[in-house]
């Protein structure tokens, strides 16, 4: 049987993704629901690779897809030690880091697993792409300003990666020949200065730069030193406080972006003045980000799902379209990505990078 599909797999906290794809062409998608009290099972993320793989399985069967027919399969990075972009080889030593979380317990860290179960039933090769450890930091942009602290790089590296080739490939560039800024503006926001194809630094979507719907980004460190001191909170509580009770949410009490465009639309002005604000600190930090790259750069991108906010986009762009042209890639597709990521290097366009030669075996 002639191998022409590559198979991706994204693995969630309660779902599990698979599509099918011949060369761009997605042909099937399929998303794999998991119960709360079928998980609750497993005592860690890495103890549910065969249930996982054994639903994929089932899934292939349903649909008369046969190993043979396979190229490749790439799964979603998961939380690796820190190293380059690129797509990966999935190796052995590569899944015991990935078993054992060596940088934290995420469902991710099963996409490569997953891969690599599937590929080497297939006799296949097994790749994961630009996973959230992606680190291709300068060396000053890790001194924090404590010497306790080293600023990390933990980003939405798929999509900004992905949308970053895709500008490329529109105006026939290589990428190693650009500069870009890109603002992954979701959940999470991460902005990102790309020197040469590099991401240089971010502001880490988790602790720092613009507040996002449901995180509060950075924050005047008095007053939240005296916060954490009152009293008044736990330490669970005030890291809630900062990521998943924060941002748009602690101000309006909604993370949906659409719902505050309709507030605003109906003559909300406290909504609008939040919305405004969030637009303020995103254009703030992008044009942080452009003196990164002293001023040289060819485009500014912004994606995620909040650039499908036609209002949000007007307002950031009126900020910095003095910089460079604006280019707007709404959503993010992992999907695509990840399968983007596998086709460069079986196609021949991107060498395979090897785990091991990238990372500190000894860090």
């Amino acid at each position: 049987m002639e191998r022409k599909y590559v198979l991706a797999i994204n693995p969630g906290s309660t779902s599990t993704k698979v599509s099918l794809f011949e060369e761009n062409k997605e042909l099937k998608t399929f998303k794999i629901d998991h119960k709360k009290q079928e998980l609750d099972n497993y005592k860690r993320i890495a103890d549910q690779y065969d249930y996982r793989l054994n639903l994929i399985k089932d899934w292939l069967q349903r649909e008369n897809i046969d190993l043979s027919s396979l190229r490749a399969v790439v799964g979603r990075g998961g939380l690796l030690r820190p190293m380059p972009g690129g797509t990966y080889i999935v190796s052995d030593f590569m899944i015991e880091d990935l078993k054992i979380g060596i940088q934290g317990e995420h469902a991710s860290n099963l996409g490569g697993m997953l891969a690599k179960g599937l590929g080497d039933l297939a006799d296949i090769p097994s790749f994961i792409v630009d996973p959230v450890a992606v680190d291709e930091f300068h060396e000053v942009a890790r001194i924090s300003g404590l010497n306790e602290i080293s600023r990390k790089s933990l980003i939405h590296a798929l999509n900004i990666k992905a949308v970053a080739h895709r500008r490329a490939n529109e105006i026939n560039k290589d990428l190693k020949d650009m500069n870009l800024v890109v603002a992954h503006l979701g959940g999470g926001i991460s902005i990102a200065p790309i020197e040469n194809g590099k991401m240089i630094d971010v502001n880490n979507a988790k602790e720092m730069g613009p507040f996002s719907p449901d995180r509060t980004g950075g924050l005047p460190m008095g007053d939240i030193v005296k916060m954490c001191y009152s009293g008044k909170y736990t330490l669970n509580e005030m890291k809630l406080k900062v990521q998943g009770e924060g941002g748009l949410f602690s101000y309006l009490g909604t993370m949906d972006g659409r719902e505050v465009e309709d507030r605003i639309n109906q003559g909300d002005k406290y909504s609008k003045l939040i919305y405004d604000a969030m637009a303020y600190q995103i254009g703030k930090e992008i044009g942080a980000y452009s003196t990164v790259l002293k001023g040289k750069v060819d485009n500014i991108i912004l994606t995620g799902g909040l650039a499908y906010s036609s209002y949000l986009m007007e307002k950031i762009k009126e900020m910095i379209e003095f910089i460079a042209e604006v280019v707007v890639y709404p959503g993010e597709d992992e999907m695509d990505a990840l399968n983007k990521g596998a086709l460069r290097v079986i196609n021949g366009y991107e060498e395979a990078k090897i785990y091991e030669t990238e990372v500190d075996i000894n860090g």
